[in-house]
């Protein structure tokens, strides 16, 4: 019985190997392709969003593609822009920051504040401003790493508070500078041609470049990922998790100081009203961009993408003549799709 048995098992055996080699030699269907090149390039979902909304918008208003108006896309996109990118760094972890708009705020206040009403010069005001920034920042950190309160919570709770310490603070009034004043500079603008552009969107620029580098190419980036990809397991690898989840916070930190000073180019001056919608703004674009809720997922150069994506639907829509709602409509819409793709990749993966 036994010598009878035996060459079965080898004959199920030998029928399974050639059923496994046989799924494996099969080639890739148009899914998992596609799936395997979103999930290698995050970004390329939405750079082909933004370059068929701008084919699109350009065919249903002449007006669009003048540079004219791109130079006012770029100049309304570098607040948020900036902000977004401080918001990615939290983001990856699989954290959140809903008070992110609110320092900016109080950053730039303190700024606009010490250089109009206390005569400092204006580095020492853009130093402090930016110190008040990160010290927020890093407040939040210690929150989230030392107490090990949730993120959402904790930034839900900062929201609130730093809000209401800029309303008091500013006395609920705006506080304009004079002109030529060094807190200005990210607000004076520049020409390549027809194209119009200030010296913030620079800056924007600047910031996006040191980020993706420091991202992609420094032992602090691939700490980054790791962690929000999984923490545990990050962790049991030897990076030390809360020293990571804590200096993001703080690089954030010092986003949201170059993005308030950007704020006080683009205002004049310091409004404690501006930047009522920054904190959504920005986890839209970081979310329209490619970046993972869940975190360990996601370039920075996504969430620049992301901030153009809502800033040309609301200024082609706004071209075309449609109803303001129908661009919060949209921008709602694609948040929607954005999270939507980004379970498929996380689904077909797991």
């Amino acid at each position: 019985m036994k010598s009878k048995g035996f060459p079965v098992t080898i004959s199920t055996d030998s029928a399974a190997s050639a059923t496994v080699e046989e799924f494996l030699s099969r080639p890739p269907s148009i899914g998992q392709r596609v799936h395997s090149v979103l999930h290698r390039y995050p970004a390329l979902s939405p750079a082909i969003v933004l370059i068929l909304a701008v084919v699109a918008f350009s065919l249903t208003s002449s007006r669009f593609y003048q540079l004219t108006n791109l130079s006012l896309v770029f100049q309304q996109v570098a607040v948020v822009g900036t902000l977004a990118a401080g918001q990615t760094l939290i983001i990856l972890t699989a954290g959140i920051d809903l008070a992110i708009g609110a320092v900016m705020v109080l950053s730039s206040l303190v700024m606009v504040k010490l250089a109009s009403h206390n005569g400092w010069p204006g580095v020492p005001a853009l130093i402090i401003g930016a110190a008040i920034a990160l010290l927020a920042e890093t407040i939040t950190g210690l929150l989230v790493t030392r107490i090990k309160l949730p993120p959402f919570i904790v930034t839900l709770g900062m929201l609130s508070i730093f809000t209401a310490i800029s309303l008091i603070y500013a006395q609920g009034q705006t506080i304009l500078l004079n002109p030529g004043a060094f807190l200005l500079w990210t607000g004076t603008s520049f020409s390549i041609g027809s194209l119009h552009l200030t010296y913030g969107v620079l800056l924007m620029l600047g910031l996006y470049a040191v980020f993706a580098y420091a991202l992609r190419y420094t032992a602090w980036g691939r700490h980054l990922y790791a962690v929000g990809d999984d923490a545990e397991a990050a962790r049991l690898a030897g990076i030390r998790v809360n020293r990571v989840l804590l200096s993001a916070y703080v690089v954030a930190g010092f986003a949201i100081a170059v993005a308030a000073w950007i704020l006080v180019g683009r205002v004049g001056g310091g409004d404690p009203n501006s930047g009522l919608n920054a904190n959504l703004e920005s986890i839209t674009a970081v979310v329209i961009g490619g970046t993972s809720l869940f975190g360990g997922r996601g370039v920075v150069i996504g969430s620049l993408i992301g901030a153009l994506i809502v800033q040309v639907f609301d200024n082609g829509l706004a071209l075309a003549g449609l109803d303001p709602n129908y661009q919060v409509l949209a921008v709602g819409i694609l948040v929607i799709v954005a999270v939507s793709v980004d379970q498929w990749i996380r689904s077909v993966k797991a």
